[in-house]
């Protein structure tokens, strides 16, 4: 059986099917219904939005500043409590948090990233495919 007589047997049994689910199982009517439903309506909603006062932007944001300081002074003295009781003179002197800041106390996402940080690069693959993308073509021809 060639591709045209399957072709001209199914046909008129699909049509046959689809009529019957759109006409007979009410899924035109349904339809239908529903698009008359939305043209009848006319109605139109505005939502204005209320402006915010600009004081309380203001004292949010100096909320938010003095709860920033805050945490950078805390972390500055655990950070000079922690090279203390290493001791002054380890390590040659050398500040071993140097350039480091605290992780992010953000736990509300669990999942495998929730320990790593939004701003951490990762690994850099961009030379991945180059290395290797000029010889797939090689590979490939090893295998016929």
């Amino acid at each position: 059986m060639d591709k045209q007589q399957l072709k001209g047997i199914l046909k008129p049994l699909i049509k046959e099917c689809i009529k019957e689910v759109m006409f007979e199982d009410g899924v035109l009517s349904g339809i239908v219904s529903e698009v008359a439903q939305g043209l009848g309506s006319h109605t139109i909603v505005e939502s204005q939005n209320k402006p915010i006062a600009k004081e309380r932007v203001s004292k949010a944001d100096e909320e938010r500043s003095r709860l920033i300081k805050e945490q950078k002074t805390k972390f500055n003295a655990h950070k000079k409590s922690l090279l203390d009781a290493i001791g002054k003179d380890a390590y040659n002197g050398i500040d071993l948090f140097e350039g480091t800041r605290a992780l992010s106390s953000d736990t509300s996402a669990p999942g495998p990233l929730a320990h790593i940080e939004a701003t951490d690069k990762g690994v850099n693959i961009d030379g991945l495919f180059g290395v290797v993308g000029n010889h797939w073509k090689a590979h490939l021809e090893s295998e016929k």
